[in-house]
């Protein structure tokens, strides 16, 4: 398997930057490039298992953001803000999320009108079923990459992020 190397990283990291701030961002770009193509394939491989277990990709989403956080429950409102939707397309991403007994709802807060979303021990075992299935063709897809892609993709994120290695 290919090593990252921090230095190696840190120094795309930066010429990516570097080229982000000229009139010739095709350095910066070409990272862009690299990190969407790999992040794209492998929610394709998830997204295309969701599908093939009967649930919407953006229901799943939903539900690895309720799993994810501290507690394993949120608001209709926090599953909207990080999912980047309406609360109202929340609010039906929910609804059929509970037909399918995978969350329960419960109304809660200091007015008794938000609404808080908790993932069942089906939403949990589907959850697992999914990323069971899905790890030998991501593992497959990402020993595929070379160091440098990976380097090259590791280091737009970082970019997005603000995150710098000390090299």
């Amino acid at each position: 398997m290919d090593a990252i190397n921090a230095k190696t990283l840190e120094q795309k990291r930066r010429k990516a930057l570097r080229s982000r701030n000229t009139e010739d961002k095709h350095v910066y770009f070409q990272g862009i490039a690299q990190a969407r193509y790999v992040l794209r394939r492998v929610f394709r491989i998830v997204e295309e298992k969701a599908k093939e277990y009967g649930i919407d990709p953006l229901a799943h989403q939903a539900l690895i953001q309720i799993y994810g956080s501290p507690d394993m429950g949120l608001r209709v409102k926090e599953i909207a803000e990080r999912l980047d939707i309406s609360s109202a397309f929340a609010s039906t991403l929910i609804k059929d999320l509970v037909a399918k007994g995978y969350a329960s709802r419960t109304r809660g807060g200091a007015d008794g009108r938000a609404t808080r979303v908790a993932i069942s021990k089906a939403g949990i075992a589907l959850l697992h079923k999914i990323d069971s299935d899905v790890t030998l063709n991501i593992d497959y897809f990402g020993h595929q990459l070379t160091a440098s892609q990976k380097e090259q993709v590791l280091s737009i994120l970082m970019t997005y992020v603000g995150i710098s290695i000390d090299a």
